[in-house]
């Protein structure tokens, strides 16, 4: 052999084991825990996320477990944090959590949820009760055919209205909808607070700091929403206008909004306002009038109006309502070019609560096909009127109606208490 050929195979045998250091490198650089940070990085784009499920899979046969290829096909981290995903390979692939692979993946033993799914799993292999507000982020057991829906709740909730909260879980877990509970939260109304997620799936979080919440005694109640996105990884686009989620009714590129947006935003030309809200949910934006403070302190949209279609609205029956709020109300949907249809609603008085929500059966929630009504069980046979109309306007949904009482005689319904995300 010549000196050009030994340092020509020199040269080929150095470049190998370069090649083969490098790739040893790029495999050993990220530890399976790191690669579940990974997953919840906004940048992640979808393939990358299956690749990282794929690697994380072929750890996991090493231990007898396994992630459908189904799962890893169908995977979109969608905001979720570490642990919440973590809880979700384990429900949705029947993947016991244990201690080893607990702290392969998220980098220590998570002892309650381990235990929990031990117990769930005793019994049976999918999950049918609300969770426990210790376990936080956990999603039900239950394969989604809703659309891709996820339905989320403040962790709150499941512990200071866990008989209420389990009614909730049971029904979408009935209908096979995933539900998850956010971290971090101060209040239950996690729609006002939560980022607005906008036609093309963009998430917009809007400044949260309502009117409504100023006086002192409310302070240690609001929730911070960096802390609140920050703990549950979720990485939206920020926007220092101050809105709350619950005054966004939306339907396609159509958005309903009260006028309370102004006196929120002082600052703001209205036009300017108006277009820079269209610009950020990809939406028309329509105004309509809000009640007088003494009335409806939110001066919420989700409590006076619904879309059944891009071009029709349910509203409170405008018949029993101020004629002033009749006639106004009249208007903005004609100069929308939107028909409206009268709903049942009543008033019930309560001694010593003027803030309660019981009565309004608009503030329902609606997942893909399924509407869950509040039945209220105090009016005759109001329920069963609006629950007729219901079906009537929405022929071809799925309705169920549940008592909500507990969290309606605190100010809201459903959809105020729940944040909807398309997946």
């Amino acid at each position: 052999m010549n000196i050009e050929s030994a340092v020509s195979l020199i040269s080929g045998l150095l470049g190998i084991g370069a090649a083969i250091l490098a790739g040893y490198k790029i495999i050993k650089k990220k530890s399976l825990s790191e690669l579940m940070n990974e997953l919840t990085d906004k940048n992640t784009g979808i393939n990358r996320q299956h690749k990282i499920l794929s690697i994380i899979n072929k750890r996991l046969i090493l231990s007898g477990q396994r992630i459908s290829s189904a799962y890893i096909n169908g995977f979109h981290s969608n905001g979720r944090s570490k642990l919440a995903i973590f809880y979700d390979i384990c429900n949705e692939n029947h993947i016991e959590p244990t201690t080893e692979i607990c702290k392969l993946l998220i980098g220590y033993d998570e002892r309650k949820f381990r235990s929990e799914w031990t117990s769930r799993h005793l019994k049976t292999n999918t999950v049918t009760t609300c969770v426990s507000p210790e376990a936080k982020l956990p999603t039900s057991s239950t394969e989604d055919k809703s659309g891709a829906y996820t339905v989320y709740l403040s962790a709150i909730i499941a512990k200071q209205y866990a008989e209420t909260c389990k009614r909730l879980t049971t029904i979408l877990n009935k209908h096979n909808i995933p539900f998850a509970f956010l971290e971090g939260t101060k209040d239950i109304w996690c729609r006002d607070y939560m980022p607005v997620q906008t036609p093309s799936g963009k998430l917009i979080q809007f400044k949260y700091d309502p009117s409504y919440l100023k006086a002192s005694e409310y302070s240690d109640s609001r929730s911070d929403v960096r802390h609140v996105d920050k703990v549950n990884g979720i990485n939206p686009i920020f926007s220092d206008i101050n809105l709350d989620g619950g005054n966004v009714v939306m339907y396609g590129n159509k958005a309903i909004i009260t006028d309370r947006i102004f006196s929120e935003n002082p600052v703001w030309d209205k036009e300017k306002l108006i277009n820079e809200l269209s610009t950020l949910l990809e939406c028309e934006i329509i105004i309509i009038p809000a009640y007088k403070p003494e009335y409806d302190y939110t001066g919420h949209a989700d409590g006076m109006i619904r879309f059944v279609d891009s071009n029709t609205v349910l509203v409170n029956n405008l018949d029993q309502d101020f004629k002033y709020m009749k006639v106004a109300i009249g208007k903005a949907l004609e100069k929308a070019n939107l028909k409206y249809i009268n709903f049942p609603w009543f008033e019930h008085k309560i001694k010593g609560n003027n803030e309660h929500a019981i009565g309004i059966y608009l503030n329902y929630l609606e997942i893909g096909n399924l509407i869950v009504m509040p039945a209220f069980g105090v009016d005759g046979n109001k329920d069963a009127e609006a629950l007729a109309k219901l079906k009537e306007v929405f022929p071809n949904k799925v309705i169920e109606t549940i008592d909500y009482n507990d969290v309606a005689l605190t100010g809201g319904i459903l959809n105020c208490s729940t944040w909807v995300l398309r997946r």
